[in-house]
């Protein structure tokens, strides 16, 4: 597949990148990530703002909430958020929302939109993904959770969920999460259901948080759901297409993910040029040894490279939804080829940036080892593991016959 396009910004996509960076360099400096990052938490100042300037849920229609952004804009809105905070835990707050809250949107009913995803577009409520399960994250179609028709076409969900961003934000504003099991095991795939589960509803318990090594501003937890009974109209969706509904969460996150990556990145670029222009060593600044130099082009190279592949695939990714130009198979194997390179290229930029700076980018006197800790969720998993993006990679370019997952 080919394609030519004008690779400049809108204006008012130039203009929107201007004003966050703007907002974010006075409301998101260094200092307040650290701070978020060692008080576990992000400042209730920070999320206000976001819902103020229209951040959250920016993708959604305006009469639900959102700013009716097109893709690129909301990739841009990563990015920016990504170069603030190098720990990637705002970006994790605004990404999740913005890709998994588009696709529940499109799916919900009136009564979810109104008592859930409006008011999360304001700030005041969360809307995330609830998918990994004790037994993994990667087979959706493995899930042990089950969904069983009540008498009067409600459903009684029971099952698991671990290491789900924001448990604890979510309860706080009563939020709720994107949930699929199988209402017809027998049919595997074809017969998983989605829902939205309130995480504070009868018969859902929030199990632990974890202490994870980064992200810390923002919780990862688990909840488990005991003969919860939902309303039908919390359903989201067809009954039995809850794989596919999660697979195009999953698509729809996956930009996001890569453009917060090459934000960070990109700030750690800058942060380690400015210590190598003014840190010296045998005479002469570091920035004039041709050993730093060809490091520093390489990975100015894989940079440049991979952020035009986002933004083309955030492009593509409008056309799907706009012109239908791209199926869905056609954008996700792109989709797939950020989710897998964007992570893996930031967490090498911090390495490598972090030898620079010798013993003081080993110290938490620098921001780089947030970075560091940030980045490296997803290259581990978030949205898809590495590995299963090279299968969806591989299995669009070869095609199916040849490819044992489907």
């Amino acid at each position: 597949m080919y394609t030519l396009v004008d690779y400049s910004f809108t204006e008012e996509q130039e203009l929107f990148r201007e004003a966050i960076r703007e907002w974010l360099g006075k409301n998101l400096t260094l200092e307040q990530v650290r701070e978020n990052d060692t008080k576990h938490e992000l400042h209730k100042r920070l999320v206000k703002g976001m819902g103020d300037l229209g951040l959250l849920l920016l993708t959604l229609p305006e009469e639900d909430g959102g700013s009716d952004a097109d893709w690129v804009t909301a990739t841009i809105g990563a990015e920016e958020l990504g170069y603030a905070d190098i720990s990637v835990a705002s970006p994790v707050f605004y990404l999740v929302q913005a890709s998994w809250g588009y696709v529940i949107n499109s799916l919900a009913s009136e009564t979810v939109k109104e008592k859930y995803i409006r008011r999360a577009a304001t700030g005041n409520g969360f809307i995330g993904i609830g998918v990994t399960e004790p037994g993994g994250g990667s087979d959706v179609a493995g899930f042990k959770t089950n969904l069983k028709p009540a008498s009067n076409g409600d459903w009684v969900v029971n099952g698991e969920k671990c290491y789900i961003s924001g448990t604890a934000e979510a309860a706080e504003v009563d939020g709720g999460y994107f949930v699929s099991g199988y209402t017809n095991r027998e049919a595997g795939h074809r017969g998983m259901t989605a829902v939205f589960m309130p995480i504070n509803w009868e018969g859902v318990e929030i199990t632990k948080r974890f202490d994870n090594m980064g992200r810390m501003a923002i919780s990862t937890g688990g909840f488990k759901m005991t003969d919860a009974k939902v309303p039908k109209e919390y359903q989201l969706g067809e009954t039995n297409r809850g794989f596919y509904h999660t697979m195009e969460g999953f698509d729809a996150a996956r930009v996001l993910v890569s453009a917060s990556c090459i934000g960070a990145a990109q700030r750690a670029l800058e942060l380690g040029m400015e210590y190598i222009k003014e840190r010296e060593a045998f005479g002469q600044p570091l920035a004039k040894f041709q050993g730093i130099q060809f490091d520093l082009a390489d990975m100015v190279a894989h940079h440049e490279a991979i952020k035009t592949l986002v933004y083309k695939t955030a492009w593509m990714l409008d056309q799907k939804y706009k012109t239908g130009k791209f199926n869905s198979l056609e954008v996700s194997k792109y989709l797939s080829m950020c989710k897998y390179l964007a992570p893996h290229h930031a967490l090498d930029t911090f390495r490598r940036v972090m030898y620079w700076l010798g013993a003081y980018g080993y110290t938490k006197e620098c921001p780089l080892e947030m970075g560091v800790r940030g980045v490296m969720s997803y290259c581990i998993g978030a949205e898809g593991a590495a590995n299963i993006q090279k299968i969806v990679i591989s299995r669009e370019t070869l095609g199916r016959d040849w490819t044992k997952l489907r």
